[in-house]
Parts: structure tokens; sequence; C-alpha cells
């Protein structure tokens, strides 16, 4: 299925039912289908504020997933986290009512928008989204908005707006940002993940690769210059790359990186840069969110932004003023005088930078890190990176592997890993493990609970001790 066949059922008068209606994605798709003049139905597991807000509209929401939910619908758009064994999915299956993922109703939804920026990369998709939807919103672009964290200035990872911009993360798994039509696609980067689903690096260049082709020629390809396996992958499209980074010149193709960070300043909580178009300064940039890897998503967020017409003052505005994005180096509080962080990083990669920028801070004595691996299958995949990173703490605890979407692996698991890991604990029980971090933590000491699982709760319970 495809976009385009989406496009047909949405111009009957059939009615679309959505699985999982009450999602950070989902919800905002139901409130613009409905709006369109679309009849709307959905299902969520649970009540909630946002199902609540949804009926209000006039949609009809059940709790709980019945096969005599979807009664009368006329095609379905469900979450990705209802698979074929879904009792709705498969009871419309079985009636052969058509079912579109949730990527498929998206990109049929930003055909209808001036300008569709879509950001993808493995890693800063949220962060940098974020900061581009920041400055979006602050020039009166009123946009659509699409983000997988809660930005405060929102107090929600979704906004339908009224403008002619449609901002969202764009995501290479399962090849989904492939039926997006981005008229601004913007590659933070490119690294080993999600080998469960790709064979290997070369094909998930590929999908990016296709992902960039998608793009009209009269849009634009922003992409990483400094990154090895992004230019290699998209130098082979034979388009033009407008190019960011800190180096001068682009890996693999040797020209000049066209917007540029320079002056650059990664030192403690508060990194900064100049940022220059093709040698002319443009504008200069002070984050309140740490690490190299955010400046480079400043950059890339400026890019963008330049691209469609916003104003340099305003990019740097709004860039000072941007405080981060939920579950992104997240203060949840403090406990015995040691200040406690929640982030999401999960892959070596995420977590090497999250380290990076804690050890430039001069605050601090000890770093205590909780981790939870994510999946067996990237844990099994990255190993000895993770073992790497993991080496770099004071301390560490582990948590269990959280699952996520899969079965357990013969000879992965989280035990395995803190035997790689000297000094480390492998602590399957949350409360226990707050015990043991409430044992030592002390003034001079800064804990982070990292991964994309639910670590983050080891972090509240600690601090509401």
């Amino acid at each position: 299925m495809s976009s385009k066949r989406f496009a047909k059922y949405v111009q009957t008068d059939k009615r679309c039912h959505l699985i999982g209606i009450g999602g950070v994605s989902m919800s905002p798709l139901a409130i613009i289908l409905h709006n369109s003049g679309i009849d709307v139905s959905g299902s969520d597991i649970n009540e909630s504020t946002v199902v609540n807000e949804l009926r209000e509209l006039g949609i009809t929401v059940s709790v709980g997933h019945h096969a005599d939910n979807i009664a009368g619908a006329g095609y379905i758009v469900r979450t990705a986290a209802a698979r074929d064994d879904n009792v709705e999915v498969e009871a419309a299956l079985k009636k052969g009512i058509p079912v579109f993922e949730r990527a498929e109703a998206w990109g049929h939804i930003m055909r209808s928008y001036k300008d569709a920026l879509c950001i993808s990369g493995v890693h800063g998709k949220t962060t940098t989204t974020s900061m581009v939807s920041r400055i979006l919103l602050a020039a009166g672009a009123d946009p659509t908005v699409m983000i997988g964290g809660t930005l405060p200035k929102i107090e929600s990872g979704c906004l339908v707006g009224k403008g002619d911009i449609i901002v969202l993360e764009a995501c290479e798994y399962y090849n989904s940002f492939h039926n997006f039509y981005p008229t601004v696609a913007l590659i933070l980067n490119i690294d080993a993940d999600h080998l469960d689903f790709f064979e290997n690096l070369d094909g998930l260049k590929s999908s990016f690769r296709h992902f960039a082709s998608l793009v009209p020629d009269n849009g634009y390809i922003i992409c990483n210059g400094d990154d090895e396996n992004t230019m290699d992958a998209l130098t082979k499209l034979d388009r033009e790359l407008i190019t960011f980074g800190f180096n001068e010149f682009a890996t693999v193709t040797g020209k000049p990186i066209r917007l540029r960070g320079t002056n650059v300043k990664t030192s403690g909580r508060h990194p900064s840069m100049d940022i220059s178009f093709d040698g002319n300064h443009v504008c200069s940039i002070k984050l309140r969110i740490p690490g190299v890897h955010n400046l480079k998503n400043a950059l890339a967020a400026a890019a963008a932004c330049l691209y469609i017409g916003i104003s340099p003052k305003i990019i740097e505005d709004e860039l000072l003023e941007y405080s981060g994005v939920g579950r992104r180096f997240e203060y949840k509080g403090s406990y015995n005088g040691a200040d406690v962080f929640d982030d999401y990083a999960h892959h070596p990669c995420e977590l090497g930078a999250l380290i990076d920028a804690v050890s430039t801070f001069d605050c601090y004595n000890r770093f205590i890190i909780a981790f939870q691996p994510h999946t067996y299958s990237r844990t099994r995949a990255l190993f000895d990176d993770f073992v790497a990173e993991l080496k770099r703490p004071a301390v560490v605890f582990l948590a269990d592997i959280y699952a996520a979407r899969e079965n357990p692996i013969e000879g992965v698991s989280s035990s395995i890993l803190a035997d790689s890991v000297p000094g480390s604990v492998c602590i399957s029980d949350f409360e226990k493990m707050t015990d043991k971090i409430a044992a030592i933590a002390q003034k001079g000491d800064i804990v982070i609970t990292v991964g994309a699982g639910d670590i983050y709760k080891v972090g509240e319970l600690l601090v509401n001790r």
C-alpha cells in the first residue's frame, strides 16, 4: 500500500477508524482528518486527556481493542504498536477492509502543505524537530508539528496549526519515511541501527538515499557534510546537496560546506558557535543544553529554517531560549545533593555523545549512570560498542533489556553485558536499583537514567524519596 492509495479512500465518504487514536502521532492525525470533513472514529487502550479532547471534537473513541469497534469503517489506520495480531486489525483483514500504516496517512496529509520539513537521521531527530518547531512558532508560521517528545513551548509533542508548513520526524525504521512527500529533507546522520530490519549499513544508506530522492526538483536536500555515511549515501543521487557541518569541506565530495559552524565552544552547559553561509556570517548561537551533538542539531535546524525564509535573528533568539525536549538530558530533581537527569540515548553513539557532554562539566565529581538497553537485536549487534561506552562512567547500573517489540534472544542479556563492564551491576528490580543508587549518591554526583524504555522511573523514584 502507499499514501497514494490512502488518498483514494480519503476522497470517499467512508469512515476512517484509527487504532491507537490517543497516541502522540495518531491524535493529531485524527484531528486533521476530522477537520477536513472525514468521518473519523478510533480506539485506544486507555482513557486519557487526549481521548477526551478528541471526543469533544465529535470523534467517537472506544476504550479497549475489540473487533466490533471497526463495524462500518471503510478503512483503517493503525499505530505502529498495533500489529497483525491486534483484534481490530485481524477483524479488518478478515473483512477485506484496507489497513494503512500511520506513515501512509501522514504522507497523504503533507501533500497539502506548501512546505513539508521532514527531519531524518538515526540520531537527533526529536531535538532537531523541536528546535525547528520552536523557531517556526516564533516566526508566526503557525505550523503543524509532530515531535517524538514533549516540547515545553506547546506542552505537547504535536500541534495542528493553520499555516502552510508541516514539520515532523521522518523515521527510517521499516522504511516508514518512504511514504512521505518532503519539500525539505533534512538528513542528520546515518549510523548502523535497526539491524533487525536492515540487512546491513549499506541497506540503511540505500533507504536514506530513496527518502532523499522523494524531494522534488524545487525542494532542498539538507545533509550533514561531516558524516561520511550520509555523504556516501547521498552523492549517488546526483542532486544538489545543501551541506552543514563544522569542517571546511564535506567528506567524500570535498566540496565546501555551505552552512558551517565556526568558533565552536563545547565545554560546560552552554555550548556556542557562529554560523556562516557560503563563508558569510549569518548569526551566533548559544544553547542552554550541553554537548557538541546538540550544536550540530542546532546547525541543522538553522539550515532548514534559513532555506524556508526564516530570519537569522529569530533563529538566534529562539535557539538561545530552547531548553530541550522531554527525556533529552531532562533535569528530574536532586537527591542528597546529587543532580538527577534522564536521557533517551539508546544507541552507543548517543550514549557516547551524552558521556562526552557530561565530561565537560566541572561541577561534578562523579558520574553515576543507570542504563537500560533497548531491544535484544540492538544489544547483540552493537554489544562491543555498548561495552566501550559503559566503561567510561564511574558507576554503572544495568537494568534488564527493554524488549519493546521483540522476543528474547538466547545469549543476549544485561547480565552478560555487565560481565564485560568491570564494576557494573545488573539489577532487574527498579526499587532495588533505586535503593542502591540512594545509598551512594552524594553532593558532587550527577545521576543519569539512560535508555528509550522505562528506566526514567528509577530517577523519579529517587528524587521523590
